[in-house]
């Protein structure tokens, strides 16, 4: 049984995917760390990096390449200035020259360096091998697997046993949703409260509420960021950036000057259902449009679903309790967090090896789960709501034009959001006694029509809009 935390599934990070780019990034820091455990890191003296699969088809347009370069050159994903990224990169093309964790001075060809191979790996879609040369001539190699959400694995570790020591601290570990029900029987609590258990077996309150805060500020102003920016996202396809537009429209001439009076001030603005609609669409694609940017997000629980979670949660904020503040948000991601590990526990969150169901869908579920407890719901009413967010982005297929986490990927994260709160309002009127679809049915459910799935509809560019639609129609 697999350890997750919260922290782990909703992880800060930059744009555009998890799966493709903050994977990559990470997976490039864990080399360097294991290269100084076994005392090679000052022999390296060339690196080149292979890149497989689903990494290597769309990895361009995710910015694979650059995720890669940013990593080896010891940035930090959470905490590098988003206006820095471009210079590193353009310096490295320009000079024929890497700073290897930023200590030392390598040869690195762009164009060479990063080989892109078309063909899979065996143990999953995301596969990249590190290659250094010693000064002894000697040639080392590792490989990792980028398997969603920013997760990385080596196939000889997936079942760590330092993972599976972790899990024993965990008063309450849980695989499925029938052993969290039990749990919350058991102890007369809701979902939020068992998991709080879980995390405080890994960190205090104090660093539990320090996380969680710094999480939804990051969302906050992701969104923020994502309405006041206009132009077109970069990669090709020219899309015009919507949400600014849309926002100016919502928001009138009521004044702000920070994301936090934003949220108040949009707590004043008109609720028609309609109106409803748009600002749950816009806070959705204002996440994505930064994400698509190599702007800074929250993994929830990758960066191509990224709008989901924050979008859902801001409609409560802003719609549904005027009041509510801190408390809510924490059982919000708290309970979120949760039905992601069961989803990736179960299935998958990668749309390489499940398609956009197990990313936009799994996303869904997650939120439409958080927003039913803030809403009164019970441990088995917070369940079915997941489930049937799931149960209808069943056999969502991943086929980005280009290879940009950008159409149809920014839309879905609307049309996640919307299904989100409908699934919360059907569960909350709705006896779960009278349910025919468990979440543990349909989570098995979605792994095998993961698997049931074919590949160019599995986040390669080979099948649906991205051939339907070419560069050269946009």
């Amino acid at each position: 049984m697999e350890c997750i935390s919260v922290f782990d599934m909703l992880k800060i990070g930059v744009g555009p995917s998890s799966s493709h780019t903050l994977g990559p990034w990470r997976a490039a820091e864990r080399w360097i760390a294991e290269l100084k455990e076994m005392g090679h890191f000052k022999q390296v003296s060339a690196i080149t990096v292979h890149v497989y699969g689903s990494l290597s088809l769309t990895g361009k347009g995710h910015a694979t390449d650059l995720a890669i370069l940013l990593g080896l050159s010891g940035a930090d994903p959470e905490y590098i200035p988003i206006e820095d990224i471009n210079g590193i990169v353009a310096k490295i093309k320009s000079e024929g020259s890497l700073s290897f964790n930023n200590e030392k001075i390598l040869p690195f060809n762009y164009k060479e360096n990063i080989v892109f191979h078309r063909e899979f790996l065996p143990f999953h879609a995301n596969g990249l091998t590190f290659e250094a040369r010693l000064s002894s001539g000697k040639t080392i190699t590792e490989t990792y697997y980028s398997i969603g959400g920013g997760f990385v694995v080596k196939e000889e570790l997936i079942h760590a046993k330092e993972n599976l020591k972790t899990l024993k601290t965990f008063p309450f570990p849980t695989q499925k949703g029938t052993e969290l029900l039990v749990y919350c029987q058991q102890e007369n609590a809701n979902i939020s409260d068992i998991v709080l258990e879980n995390e405080r077996s890994l960190r205090t309150d104090i660093e539990i509420d320090r996380e969680l805060l710094r999480i939804w500020n990051t969302m906050l102003e992701c969104m923020h960021t994502g309405c006041h920016t206009e132009g077109n996202l970069p990669g090709g396809l020219n899309v015009r950036r919507r949400v600014y537009d849309t926002h100016q429209r919502l928001m009138g001439n009521v004044p702000y000057s920070s994301p936090q009076e934003w949220l108040e001030a949009i707590r004043k603005t008109e609720v028609k259902f309609r109106q409803i609609l748009k600002w749950v669409s816009c806070f959705a694609i204002a996440v994505n449009e930064v994400n698509a940017s190599l702007g800074r997000v929250v993994t929830a629980p990758t960066n191509g679903s990224a709008g989901v979670i924050p979008a859902v949660l801001m409609y409560y904020l802003v719609i549904e309790n005027h009041n509510a503040g801190f408390n809510e948000i924490k059982k919000f991601l708290l309970v979120a967090g949760e039905i992601g590990s069961i989803f990736k526990k179960g299935a998958t969150i990668s749309a390489a090896m499940g398609g956009c169901q197990a990313e936009i869908g799994v996303s869904s579920a997650m939120a439409a789960g958080a927003l039913t407890e803030l809403l009164g719901g019970t441990p088995e009413q917070v369940l079915m709501a997941a489930e049937i967010a799931m149960e209808h982005h069943l056999g969502l297929t991943c086929d980005p034009i280009g290879g940009l986490v950008q159409v149809p990927c920014i839309e879905r994260n609307s049309m996640g959001a919307i299904k989100a709160i409908n699934a919360a309002e059907l569960a909350l009127d709705t006896d779960p006694k009278n349910a025919k679809v468990p979440l543990d049915k349909v989570v098995n459910t979605m792994w095998e029509t993961a698997k049931d799935m074919n590949s160019k509809y599995k986040e390669t560019s080979e099948g649906g809009l991205a051939v339907g639609v070419h560069l050269s129609d946009c």
